[in-house]
This record gives structure tokens, C-alpha cells and sequence, in this order.
């Protein structure tokens, strides 16, 4: 992208050169990163006592079933209702429990406790405790979790001191895809296009918006509230929050997302409503370690300057045709042989064209304009 115009002035011979350089001008391109969610409410199943006869099924719903054992901030991480029903007597027996999920690990080093990773195995012990309604003092309660890799489906046996021992299955809700994304200066832009693990019938798609936030704008996301749509059509609203890029794996970025109702099938309350949506963006077209997601767009070239050369009555006016607002740099050499350049002249463009007065040289002498 150069072009020369060789210019005779009383035998004095002048090269003019329009030499682009790499500076402003944003280049907005849709790029693709990988993305996931998952909820940090587990889908219990009904359990099955020791002696066949009893049934346990969980709930956080104030009337009826919903299998839920949801995050709460508390004495444990999780907590539900739960009914026991003896079918023997056809009596039921409400109570609530708290229980943890088994201690943190990360197997895969990705950042994201591996228990919530249908890719990643679960062999593990937690426990909780329990109390019937009305009454005030919590019993011990212990867990055993175990799910192969690869399965959305585990089993976890509840065993309540003093109140037997139920095997559940319980189910991971996961979605895996991709962001397709637009970075812009203050606000990054996208679609996502996810599928349920273990139910490939099973989407959310939407469009996202991510807002910067100073003064770490390249570590820290606002996600716009909005709403995503299921296959079914079923439209699920989310509220703000905030995105994180941490230090030790920086291509991630990882907010907590609340569902205004994560089960549509369950209208009565709001249920399963605590995801973690997590980005994984390769991309990092510039090299500084920030990848594209949250850094800024990348830089492209400005326009070519076109340059005209007027002879004065004591001196030549070079005229500069190009983008207002940027740097402009005039460097001359005496030959083109085995060229010097020094700079002339580095001004900022103020009008379209923009004149610069230059003396006459006394011998051959060759200028170039090199835009930023």
C-alpha cells in the first residue's frame, strides 16, 4: 500500500511516499470462545429406605416436589425440605436438612470445582444435618456421593443419625457451547448457542452484553441483565452480574448468573435459579497475555495519506490528504540508494487536506509521509 509520485521543480527531483503505519482504527470482527453453565442446585430423585417401604424426595418448593437441593449461604452450601413417606403406615414426616457437597477439587486445573464437571468423576463423602419440622435440635447427616465421568446421572445415599439410610439418584445440569462475540472498547457483545449434557434436544441461545468496569477493565465484566430462550421456546430472564478473570488462568472469565426461575416446570416458585456461566477465550490476537474477550479491539490500518507538492514563491507547500485526528510523521532522506530517514516534521491532523511548508532543498531530496 505505498505509492510514489516523482515530482520535477527546477531540477531539483522530489519522491513523495505515502507509507502506512499500524495505529487507530478498531476492528470490530465476530470471533468464537468456548462457554458453559451449570447450576448449582442438584435434581434429586426419590430415595429408597433400607427397608423398601419408605420413600424420601426433596424439595425447596413450600408445597409440593421439585427434587431440588439448592446453594445457600449458611451452615452448609446446599439445604431442602424434604417428606418421608412411610408406606406401610401411610404416614409422611416433613423436616429440612443442610448438607455440603464433597470438598473442593479441580482435577482438570480449569479453575471449577470438578464435582459440577460432568466430564470429571465424583467419589467423595460430606455431611450435613437434618431436623424433623418443630423440632429445634439438628441431628448429624452424612453423605456418599459417586458418579462416573462422563454421566450426568450419580447416586447419593443420605444417612441420617437416627433416621435411616435413602439412596438417591441425583443429576447435574450442565450446558456446554460457545460465545460468538464482538469486543468493542467498552462493551462486548455476543450470542450464545449452548446444549445440555446428556440432552442433546436441550438449548439455551441468546443474545449477551457485557459492560467493562474500570479500573480493571480487562479483568472485570458487568453481563447486562436479559433473558435466553430453551428449545422449547421457553424464554428464562437473568439478572446483572459480575464477571471475573482471574490471574492463574487467564483466559477465563466466570460470573454467577441468577435465573429468575431455572424451572419452568415448577411455576409456582422460583427454583434452580444459581448457575455459574463460565467463558474459556483462546483468542488473544495482539500477544499481551489479555485475550480478545475483554481486551481492546484490535488496531487496524488507517487511510493511505495522498500527498500533493505545490512550489512556492520561496519555499514548496506539501499538501497531506488524510484521516483528522491522526499522527502524521514527514521524514526526508538525500538518496533512496542507501536511504537515512529523519524526521522533518510529526504533526496530528487537524483538517482534510492539511498543509505543511517545507524550504527548497538544494539538491535531490525525497520525503515520505508515514500515517499512525
Amino acid at each position: 500500500m505505498k505509492s510514489i509520485t516523482l515530482v520535477d521543480i527546477k531540477a531539483v527531483w522530489v519522491a513523495l511516499v505515502s507509507i502506512l503505519g499500524f495505529w487507530p482504527g478498531e476492528v470490530h470482527a465476530e470471533q468464537i470462545a468456548r462457554a458453559r453453565m451449570h447450576c448449582l442446585s442438584l435434581r434429586f430423585g426419590y430415595g429408597t429406605g433400607e427397608t423398601g417401604l419408605e420413600k424420601l424426595e426433596l424439595t425447596t418448593l413450600p408445597a409440593g416436589i421439585n427434587g431440588e437441593l439448592a446453594p445457600i449461604y449458611g451452615p452448609c452450601t446446599h439445604w431442602s425440605r424434604f417428606e418421608l413417606f412411610d408406606q406401610l403406615s401411610g404416614t409422611v414426616k416433613r423436616g429440612v436438612l443442610f448438607l455440603d457437597t464433597p470438598a473442593f477439587t479441580d482435577a482438570n486445573n480449569n479453575g471449577y470445582d470438578d464435582f459440577f464437571e460432568v466430564a470429571c468423576p465424583v467419589s467423595g463423602v460430606s455431611t450435613g444435618m437434618w431436623r424433623y419440622a418443630g423440632e429445634t435440635n439438628y441431628i448429624a447427616l452424612t453423605a456418599t456421593w459417586m458418579r462416573p465421568a462422563g454421566s450426568v446421572v450419580g447416586e447419593c445415599v443420605l444417612n441420617f443419625d437416627r433416621g435411616g439410610a435413602f439412596t438417591h439418584p441425583f443429576y447435574l445440569l450442565e450446558f456446554t457451547g460457545a460465545v460468538a462475540f464482538v469486543a468493542g472498547s467498552n462493551v462486548v457483545s455476543g450470542v450464545i448457542t449452548l446444549t445440555q449434557v446428556g440432552a442433546t434436544n436441550n438449548r439455551l441461545s441468546g443474545p449477551v452484553s457485557f459492560k467493562k468496569v474500570a479500573p480493571d477493565r480487562f479483568d472485570r465484566l458487568e453481563l447486562q441483565s436479559g433473558t435466553v430462550t430453551n428449545a422449547q421456546g421457553e424464554q428464562f430472564a437473568h439478572l446483572n452480574a459480575l464477571f471475573y478473570r482471574r490471574p492463574a488462568w487467564p483466559t477465563n472469565y466466570y460470573g454467577y448468573v441468577a435465573l429468575a426461575d431455572g424451572d419452568p416446570l415448577t411455576p409456582a416458585a422460583a427454583d434452580y435459579w444459581l448457575w455459574l456461566f463460565a467463558i474459556d477465550d483462546a483468542n488473544d490476537s495482539d500477544g499481551d497475555g489479555v485475550p480478545d474477550f475483554s481486551d481492546d479491539p484490535a488496531i487496524g490500518l488507517p487511510r493511505a495519506p495522498v500527498l500533493q507538492l505545490i512550489l512556492g514563491p520561496t519555499n514548496l507547500i506539501l499538501r497531506i490528504s488524510g484521516d483528522v485526528g491522526r499522527v502524521h510523521q514527514i521524514l526526508e532522506t538525500p538518496s533512496l540508494t542507501t536511504p537515512v530517514w529523519t524526521t522533518n516534521t510529526t504533526l496530528v491532523l487537524t483538517n482534510d487536506p492539511q498543509t505543511v511548508s517545507l524550504p527548497v532543498p538544494s539538491g535531490t531530496r525525497f520525503w515520505r509521509v508515514r500515517a499512525f
